[in-house]
Order: C-alpha cells, then sequence, then structure tokens
C-alpha cells in the first residue's frame, strides 16, 4: 500500500512538472512573438531576451518594462525537480563601458522536487513543494550591434517550509547566453 502510493504520488509529480514546463513554453513563445514584432536588434539595448543559463541548466526569459526596470523569469530543470524564479531586476549603465549594466533586485521562487534531492534515508520516497524570496545581483552585456546578451548573476535565496533543505542557499545563480528582440 505505502509503495503504491509512492509511485502514485511519482506519477503525479512528474504529471506537474512537464504541465509546467509545456506552460511556461507556451507563455515564453508568445511573449517572444509579440516582442519580435515591436524590436529588433537595436545596438547595445535590448528590449526582449531568450536563452539558457548554466548552473543548474535553464531557461531565461528577460523583458525590460523600463529602459532601467527588467522581469526576468527562469525555469531551472534537472534531476531533483523544477524551479521556477521571477526576478524584478533594477539595472544601471556602467561608466566607460558601452553595453555593460549592472543589476539588483527581488524575486521569488517555487520549486517541486521530487525524491532524489534527499539524502537522509528518512525523507526517502518524498516529493515536496518549496516557495521562497530571492534576490539578485550581477552583470549584463549586450552585444553591440549583435543579437546576442550575456550575464552572469548571483541569486541568494531563503526557502520556507518544513523540509530539511529549507532555509538559505546562496547557490543559485549563473552565467546565461540570450538572443536578443
Amino acid at each position: 500500500m505505502i509503495i503504491s502510493t509512492v509511485k502514485l504520488n511519482k506519477q503525479k509529480f512528474k504529471i506537474m512538472r512537464k504541465a509546467i514546463l509545456l506552460s511556461s513554453i507556451a507563455v515564453l513563445f508568445c511573449i517572444l512573438t509579440v516582442s519580435a514584432q515591436k524590436t529588433g536588434a537595436r545596438g547595445s539595448s535590448y528590449t526582449t531576451a531568450l536563452g539558457v543559463k548554466f548552473y543548474p541548466g535553464a531557461v531565461t526569459l528577460k523583458h525590460f518594462i523600463k529602459s532601467d526596470v527588467a522581469l526576468e523569469g527562469i525555469g531551472y530543470f534537472f534531476n531533483r525537480g523544477v524551479r521556477i524564479t521571477g526576478l524584478y531586476e533594477f539595472h544601471g549603465n556602467i561608466n566607460g563601458a558601452p553595453g555593460l549594466k549592472w543589476y539588483i533586485g527581488p524575486g521569488a521562487h517555487v520549486g517541486f522536487y521530487n525524491d532524489k534531492s534527499d539524502d537522509r534515508d528518512n525523507y526517502r520516497g518524498t516529493s515536496y513543494v518549496g516557495v521562497g524570496i530571492d534576490g539578485v545581483l550581477g552583470l549584463d552585456y549586450k552585444f553591440n550591434g549583435a543579437p546576442i546578451n550575456l550575464s552572469l548573476d548571483w541569486q541568494p535565496s531563503f526557502e520556507f517550509g518544513n523540509h530539511y533543505k529549507n532555509g538559505f542557499s546562496g547557490d543559485w545563480g549563473g552565467f546565461a547566453i540570450r538572443y536578443t528582440f
């Protein structure tokens, strides 16, 4: 009975993970379609960028809502689950470095983790959902005349709940390569 419940929970988790991935892709496609119609590669600035982020593997979409404020959505997909992060970023120019900006801001995340993330025997066979707050601090570079954007950032976070891995984590963030629109 317990084994069948664990298998059922794993199946529900896999279905939920696929639904979130497909929904994220659909939303990204809609946003990109609208943005591509409005803008193009514009010198050393951009409005929207889509790409990948390394550590762990992620899909990232950044969209400027003002000249110095951007929203970034990040979907981390790894063998232990899925984590969706939303960030509100304030950008500033770096004098003497065209195309290079610093950014900082708050955010939040929700993570869907499976039992592969647990290394203690008493947590084996469990899946759980984690919710938390995030911050971001980074550098963003847009190549002049080319539709390529690079960024490097650190995203400390605090996850709430009663799972033993909850609390502060300073190992999120990474290097992103994006195509700009």
